[in-house]
């Protein structure tokens, strides 16, 4: 009777294991050629958490390699902020390209990535920005993922006002949305 039971309990986890194998495969995600769109909500705040906005982010690209996505982000923000000079509600916009290299085979992929680009509108100064940013998409299906990011951009007008900005003109944008490979 022990040698029945050992027997079946032997044969239940020797049939488990493709099971286990096939969950832990590298179906999800991306493959090169493959492009990405994403929509997500968007928060920014000032180096000094003083003030900030919301706003939404679309973000198209292109997988150059299975681990590096290259691609356009476009944001559309909306700011209510009244200050003693401010009194008034206003909209600006981000155009940015963006290169981005994910960690990992499974569903939890993390990532690095810098972006350009230019910020625009009522209540900025029109300037260009540089960015650090880094997150995870996590693949709730093959192709679709819920995505976090948090990115550090930095402000300048020339090329000889980059040093600096880096450390004095910096802003927080943070993102969280859903995102499709096709």
């Amino acid at each position: 009777m022990i040698r029945v039971n050992t027997a079946a309990i032997s044969l239940c986890i020797l049939c488990a294991l493709p099971m286990a194998a096939s969950a832990q495969s590298s179906n999800f995600g991306p493959v090169q050629g493959d492009r990405e769109f994403s929509i997500s909500g968007t928060g920014t705040n000032d180096r000094n958490f003083d003030s900030g906005s919301f706003g939404v982010t679309g973000d198209l690209g292109w997988y150059v390699r299975p681990d590096v996505v290259a691609g356009v982000r476009q944001s559309i923000n909306y700011a209510s902020i009244k200050g003693e000079s401010v009194k008034d509600d206003f909209w600006n916009g981000s155009t940015r390209g963006y290169l981005n290299l994910q960690f990992l085979e499974d569903r939890a992929r993390p990532f690095v990535g810098a972006s350009l680009g230019a910020i625009y509108g009522d209540g900025v100064k029109n300037s260009t920005f540089a960015g650090l940013e880094l997150g995870m998409k996590y693949y709730v299906q093959t192709k679709t993922y819920f995505l976090a990011r948090a990115e550090y951009q930095f402000f300048f007008s020339s090329s000889s006002d980059a040093s600096d900005a880096f450390r004095k003109s910096g802003a927080w944008a943070y993102t969280v949305g859903l995102g499709y490979n096709f």
